[in-house]
């Protein structure tokens, strides 16, 4: 019977936080170090970054689970989280460390599930995330042997 080491066990991380937009969503993590600007900084037709001086410029937030800091920018903001989702090209669900207003009235309107104070250094884009509510289960991405 072969061994089973501890890499190939991934464990998944709870993490638990304030409930913004309730509800329940799956999927793959996008995570961005540096806070989004959804006014212009997003193709609210396309989903993808377009800010030149984003980390993530030129990578969709299309149906993932996007973990960011915070939002920043106009209030309008709130409106492209919307037309994100109209356009079928939003994020799953929304993870932040510290939620603002232009975030979280987007993704009240939007219907899409959100969830903040949470550590989302313990987050890698890749990882499996669950969002349920205020409850956030990550399963690590396999590492390379």
């Amino acid at each position: 019977m072969p061994m089973t080491t501890s890499a190939e066990k991934q464990q998944p991380i709870i993490l638990h936080g304030r409930v913004v937009r309730a509800g329940r969503a799956e999927g793959e993590a996008l995570v961005s170090p540096e806070p989004i600007s959804f006014l212009g900084g997003v193709d609210p037709e396309t989903g993808v970054i377009l800010d030149p001086n984003h980390p993530l410029h030129g990578v969709s937030v299309a149906g993932k689970i996007l973990v960011f800091p915070h939002g920043k920018g106009s209030t309008v903001g709130s409106y492209t989280i919307l037309r994100l989702a109209r356009n079928r090209v939003a994020p799953l669900a929304m993870i932040n460390a510290a939620s603002e207003a232009i975030t979280a009235v987007g993704a009240i309107i939007a219907d899409i599930p959100m969830v903040d104070l949470i550590d989302i250094g313990r987050i890698e884009t890749g990882d499996w995330v669950k969002v349920e509510d205020g409850r956030v289960e990550v399963t690590p991405k396999k590492k390379p042997a």
